[in-house]
Parts: structure tokens; sequence; C-alpha cells
């Protein structure tokens, strides 16, 4: 396959299989970060956390049940080959998660809403990729690079599989399968939960994106002749690496990121036709425009700070026990709880 069709037409077509199932995700089980957050705060309903519970830990058993059989390398995937930061992690996060709060949803979720004919999530998107790309290359990267220089990590790998292996000598792979193992169980210990069929089943198809991802990446970078990052979903930078590969086709190279966001805008495309939830919506609000371009240029900004989103921290990073994903989703739960305590209590104004 690479041989006929080129890596890099590989790469986006695994990113657009992925993104396609994420995609429908979104739009068949309302999974949603944002949403979770809220439901659980305000409606003490926990069904859309533990969906992610699941989520995450069909990643993490894939991921490592992968790296058992000898078809990803953890250390080689982006999460773990950079030190950890953790102050980069808590301030990235907290930005991300107040900024998805103001802006009312991540770069995922908005790719989902606007493939359901929502123009308010196309703003969103614009103006995250632009803010994630000029903090990663553009002006801003010079304050990025003062602060909080990525640095590779050097002696030890940045993962809790890794670490914990060093204190007990257990196997890598087995301690991560064992901790997915745990979290799934933990999960599904709610009968009530269990017997939502259809929440798990849309949450299990966004653990295996994730471990599609890997595996796919994986593939060519052991297959192929250039230089491949293993990677798997995330919607920060690749949101900007669209834009400009819309712009300048020509001269620019298909990525898994490009594959991995048309994938979910066709998702949910797909998703919204199905459900019958398919309708042209515009901002009518100066208000709600002013949040949602201010919330979306937070997030860009946090999502680089963090190096990863909701989505690419919280089952990305975590599906390979990445130290930085814990400290970033309790960032991201705090500021996006903080974002909808103002904008619900109405304890300050945003201009």
């Amino acid at each position: 396959m690479i041989d006929y069709l080129g890596e890099e037409r590989v790469l986006a077509l695994l990113g657009l299989f992925g993104g396609v199932l994420l995609g429908l995700a979104a739009r068949l089980g309302r999974f949603c970060t944002l949403g979770a957050i809220e439901d659980a705060l305000y409606a003490q309903d926990v069904t859309r956390l533990r969906m992610w519970g699941v989520a995450i830990g069909v990643a993490i058993v894939g991921s490592f049940g992968l790296a058992a059989a000898g078809l990803l390398q953890t250390e080689r995937t982006i999460y773990l080959t950079f030190a950890f930061q953790p102050l980069a992690s808590i301030i990235g996060g907290l930005m991300f998660g107040y900024g998805m709060a103001i802006a009312g949803n991540c770069g995922y979720g908005a790719l989902a809403r606007l493939g359901g004919g929502d123009l308010r999530s196309f703003v969103i998107v614009m103006v995250m990729g632009l803010a994630a790309f000029a903090t990663i290359s553009g002006p801003l990267a010079y304050v990025r690079v003062a602060a909080f220089a990525q640095e590779p990590a050097q002696s030890t790998v940045p993962g809790f599989a890794q670490g914990l292996s060093i204190l007990t000598g257990l196997p890598v792979n087995g301690i991560g399968l064992g901790i997915g193992a745990a979290m799934l169980a933990l999960t599904l210990m709610a009968p009530a939960f269990r017997a939502e069929r259809g929440a798990i089943l849309w949450s299990i198809c966004v653990g295996l994106a994730i471990v599609s991802g890997w595996a796919g990446t994986q593939w060519v970078a052991t297959a192929g002749f250039e230089p491949t990052i293993v990677e798997t979903h995330t919607f920060a930078a690749p949101l900007g690496e669209t834009m400009l590969y819309v712009m300048t086709a020509s001269g620019r190279s298909l990525t898994f990121g490009v594959g991995s966001v048309v994938g979910v805008l066709l998702g949910a495309f797909a998703g919204s036709l199905i459900k019958g939830h398919f309708r042209w919506e515009a901002c009518e609000d100066p208000r709600e425009l002013r949040r949602q371009i201010a919330g979306a240029a937070l997030m860009g900004v946090g999502a680089v700070l963090a190096m990863g989103c909701s989505i690419g921290q919280g089952l990305s990073a975590i599906s390979v026990l990445a130290y930085s994903a814990p400290l970033v989703m309790a960032g991201i739960f705090a500021g996006a709880w903080i974002g909808l305590r103002q904008l619900i209590t109405g304890f300050a104004r945003i201009a």
C-alpha cells in the first residue's frame, strides 16, 4: 500500500479512518468533553464521564497490547519523547479548559458541530488553528520557547508504566495492560451504566480510533522510508495544518492530522444526517461571537503549551500513560469549571 499510494497519502487515510469514528461518536454517541463536565457538575449525571473512562481504558489496553505484540514502541510516541514539564501542563490545561467553556466547545467538539452545519463552530476551528500555529512557529513562539522550551526526554521516559517498571521490576507492557484493565473495570462497575449499551459501544469506538492511529503511524514509520512521527489524534495543531494545506496544497504534504480533521468532519456530517439533525446555524449575538473567538484563541495557545487538547492529552497521551496527561486533564476540568461558573452565575463579564 505504501509503495502504491505513498507514505503521506497512507498517513492521511489512517487519520481519516480514526477521524470518521470520532466524528460518528460525537454525533451518534454524544461523546463530548465539555458536555461530560457540564453533566457531572450541573446535572449530577456521570454517564458521559464514564464514557470517557471506557474510552481511556480501551485506549490504554489497546496501546500496550500493540506494544506487547511488537507493533508499537511507546517510547517513540510524541508524548514520551519530550521531557515532562508540569508547569506548562497545568497552565496549558487551565487555559484550554477555560477557553473551552467560554467558547462552548473544544476543537474536536467544534469540528463535530461544524459537520452538523453549525457555522459558529467554523469560527472556533479557524481561530484555534491560527492561535496554535502562532504559538508553535509564529510570534507567540518566542514567548513559549523562552518560558517552556521543549527538551527531549533524557535518562528516563516520562511515563507511569516505565516509572513503575523501574520501581517494581515488572514489565512495562504488563503494567500498562493492568492499569487499562483496572480503568475499564472501575468504569463499568455501575449497573446503570452497563445498561447504556450505545454509550459503551461508542466509547469503545473512540478508544479504538486512538489505537488505530498509533498502530498505523508506527507501521508507516517502520515500513516506510521517510522519517515519520508516531502519533495519533489531537485537535489543535492539526487544525492549523489543515488550514495551511487547503491554502497551499501544491507545496505541502498531506499528514495524519489533516486526514484526522477531515475524517471528523465527514463522520459528524454522516452522523447528523443519520440522526436527522443537520441544519445550518449561525451566530446572532455579537457577545457570543466575542466569547467564541476569545475561547478559541485560549484553547489554541493552551493546547500547544500542554502538548495536546482534551483529546490529545485526555485520550492519546493517557493511552501511553504519559506523566503529563493527568495534570493537563485536571487543569482542563478546573478551567472548564471556572468558565462555566462565570457563564452560568455571571460573577464576571467577558467583553
